[in-house]
């Protein structure tokens, strides 16, 4: 039986995403991301960072990253949702699994500033709307993907690139608009659209990482001109 621990609203989702699209079945174990669970010693045995995904695959074997989880878990189901090596589309295939990371790190980093440094004195306004920019800028590539009228992000349809990019979209929107993503936009009606999507929201009661539905950068004063 595949295990996974995963904590409401984290790049966790990734993995539920991809375990529902291909029917796998799975136990799912959630954790409060705001509370000191993630770092006990009996779940640092699993995933020594105290972070989520740990991706249970038997025989003692668990997966820490999640695209990696993702990149693992597409090759399973006879690869319905991976580029096997050879096709012509690997090359882009995996670059866009991996450029998952890129939007999720601005994502991490802005879910830091606004959530995790609680107190004002703690947050830089420069940095938090410098990240924002870097974030659209991110995005603004897979709206380019899509500009051709594809449905999904590669040409040959539906894929483990479309769970790994959908995170980074998902929290993505709480800092940035795609207000002038049409294309992005319509990618991202057609995910939620999807039926696995749903099992990855937060259940009721859990606690969130993100209580509000948008998060604007601050505004930033110019110093005082002096004579």
């Amino acid at each position: 039986m595949i295990r996974l621990h995963h904590a409401p609203q984290a790049r966790s989702m990734r993995v539920i995403w991809m375990l529902e699209e291909l029917g796998l079945e799975y136990e799912l174990v959630s954790y409060n991301f705001f509370d000191k669970s993630l770092r006990s010693a009996e779940y640092k045995a699993l995933n020594p960072a105290g972070r989520v995904p740990a991706l249970e695959i038997g025989n003692g074997q668990v997966i820490c990253e999640s695209g990696a989880a993702v990149e693992y878990l597409a090759e399973l189901g006879e690869g319905a949702l991976s580029r096997a090596p050879g096709t012509p589309d690997r090359a882009e295939y995996l670059d866009l699994l991996h450029y998952a990371e890129t939007t999720g790190q601005h994502c991490a980093n802005l879910t830091q500033a606004h959530i995790v440094l609680y107190q004002d004195w703690m947050k830089s306004p420069t940095q938090m709307g410098l990240e924002a920019k870097r974030l659209a800028v991110t995005l603004r590539r897979l709206e380019a993907q899509l500009e051709d009228g594809r449905d999904w992000m590669l040409a040959g349809g539906f894929s483990a690139v479309d769970c790994a990019l959908a995170y980074g979209v998902f929290v993505g929107e709480k800092f940035t608009s795609l207000d002038d993503m049409p294309n992005l936009s319509a990618w991202w009606d057609r995910f939620k659209a999807r039926p696995g999507f749903a099992k990855a929201l937060p259940k009721e009661g859990e606690a969130l990482i993100y209580r509000k539905d948008f998060y604007p950068p601050p505004e930033v004063g110019k110093p005082e001109e002096t004579s």
